[in-house]
């Protein structure tokens, strides 16, 4: 796979802006290079069966009989480490509209309240060869899933090959379309895109919504695993800057659950009323049956600070948090070529930022605030990353001491 992707490599290198895609990210404390793994028996739910139409991913779910057997992220982990800008946790202060450049009645860029949270992709700079290359990273793993049998890895390994492929698969579709302004707009051969059977495995035609919901969310039990699934959108869980593995995943789930439920477009509080992302509705048949009680349960477990004041003092829930805006640097449009960076003063000087001409006015002007955001933290003593530990299992471990349920 590696010579294959050797041109992802290369390009990701090309798209590195000093100061700008090297945003805070959650730092990684290994305990062991081991490649022992353990395996967690498949729990899938009783209630419910796939559909006739699915009913061939069956043959996705995992066995009770697995191999030792690891698959390379390496080149996705760097790509990811070099198209993203991590926007630091919420402070849970949303921005409001942004103002118009002079001349113009249109605002640029990003204009989510939420748009300081989470993370934003650099889809501007992707080129022809970048958006083939994520065609090709794509077209490898359906490969690896032919010649594998990925129901018998340990299961850890088969929960961080369907995030990474449905991850994947998500930004090379919309590298395609861009510039849009909401994933959701994105069509494939007619079909919008969560639906659109574009991913083949092992024969069979499958959808994004198929991975989430007929492989993954049938599999697993733990809640947690809705997290690591980016969606493209500002309003839903963030992408990491971190390829899942076998090793990572279960940590890198935690550190994006909280992330989520402790940030704005994540919960609310309006009144006595608890407001979440409509997110938890969506996968609330799988997760959340007892909807207000498995939910408050489910958030209390990462809530931290304003969060756990909010579940204690409101009575309801309601889902009607939602922002579909692109989670992109540049708002999914192209910056006007008369609005150059230069002209925001000390735009060009500021080495923490990194702004240079080709972003663009909007893009830059974001920069400087997720800059003054994470300063203001710091000058609060507020914690403005978070740190995962890999889950490694080590000689003499309990069994499926690591593994996500």
């Amino acid at each position: 796979m590696r010579s294959r992707l050797a041109r992802l490599l290369l390009t990701a290198a090309v798209l590195t802006l000093p100061g700008l895609a090297a945003a805070e990210a959650p730092a990684t404390r290994r305990q062991s290079d081991t490649r022992d793994r353990h395996y967690v028996p498949a729990m899938a739910r009783s209630e419910g069966q796939l559909s006739l139409s699915d009913s061939r991913l069956a043959i996705f779910t995992p066995t009770s009989d697995p191999i030792r057997h690891t698959i390379d992220y390496e080149v996705w982990d760097y790509a990811l480490k070099n198209i993203l800008v991590a926007m630091g946790p919420s402070n849970r202060q949303g921005m409001r509209r942004p103002d118009p450049p002079i001349g113009s009645r249109r605002a640029q860029g990003p204009q989510s309240r939420y748009r300081l949270e989470g993370s934003m992709v650099l889809f501007r700079f992707f080129d022809k060869d970048v958006i083939d290359s994520f065609t090709e990273y794509r077209e490898d793993l359906e490969r690896v899933a032919g010649t594998l049998d990925i129901s018998a890895l340990p299961r850890n390994e088969q929960l961080a090959f369907w995030l990474n492929l449905h991850n994947v698969a998500m930004m090379e579709m919309i590298a395609k379309e861009w510039p849009v302004r909401e994933p959701r707009e994105i069509k494939v051969g007619g079909v919008p895109l969560d639906d659109a059977k574009f991913i083949t495995l092992r024969g069979i035609p499958v959808s994004l919504r198929d991975i989430r919901e007929e492989i993954v969310f049938r599999n697993w039990i733990n809640p947690k695993v809705i997290y690591g699934f980016w969606r493209g959108e500002i309003g839903g869980p963030e992408l990491q800057r971190h390829a899942f593995t076998g090793d990572n995943v279960g940590s890198l789930l935690d550190v994006a659950a909280a992330d989520f439920v402790n940030s704005l477009r994540g919960t609310q509080m309006r009144g006595d009323r608890l407001e979440v992302a409509s997110l938890y509705a969506e996968v609330a048949p799988f997760y959340f049956g007892d909807f207000e009680g498995d939910l408050r349960r489910h958030l209390a477990e990462f809530a931290e600070g304003p969060t756990v004041d909010m579940l204690a003092g409101t009575r309801e829930v309601s889902a009607t948090i939602s922002e579909h805006d692109i989670a992109d640097l540049h708002g999914g449009a192209r910056p006007p070529n008369y609005l150059f960076a230069a002209s925001a003063p000390g735009a060009m000087d500021d080495p923490l930022v990194g702004c240079k001409e080709e972003i663009g006015f909007a893009a830059c002007e974001l920069m400087q605030a997720r800059e003054t955001k994470l300063r203001n933290m710091e000058r609060r003593g507020e914690r403005t990353g978070r740190v995962f530990v890999s889950n490694i299992s080590l000689p003499g471990d309990p069994p499926n001491q690591n593994a996500v349920e």
